[in-house]
């Protein structure tokens, strides 16, 4: 599957670890784990919607969003990355790192 990214703040907190814009995140060392995990099954999956089965990940379509899914990086958090998916799955854009999934307002 190919991935890109829109947010390359993001891209470069996934690649290398470090960022300045997300570096509240780069501390949290269990955080920075499942966001490297979580990046593994999305670019890992032959479909988005075959993370569906990866539970822990609670793919969903969300709805009201123009096309746009999510998955959540660590349970107990609400940090999810949020993605839209083109051609049947084949190519993913990665837009966000969102805290505020069900309205939780940070």
């Amino acid at each position: 599957m190919q991935i890109i990214f829109d947010d390359k703040d993001l891209e470069e907190l996934i690649t290398t670890g470090r960022n300045s814009k997300y570096k509240k995140y780069t501390r949290n060392q269990k955080f920075m784990k499942a966001l490297a995990t979580a990046y593994n099954y999305l670019r890992l999956s032959e479909r988005a919607s075959d993370l569906r089965a990866i539970s822990f990940l609670h793919y969903e379509q969300l709805t009201g969003t123009n096309g746009k899914s999510s998955i959540r990086v660590v349970n107990g958090m609400v940090e999810r990355i949020l993605f839209r998916e083109f051609d049947g799955g084949i190519r993913i854009i990665v837009l966000s790192l969102d805290d505020t999934h069900y309205g939780n307002k940070k």
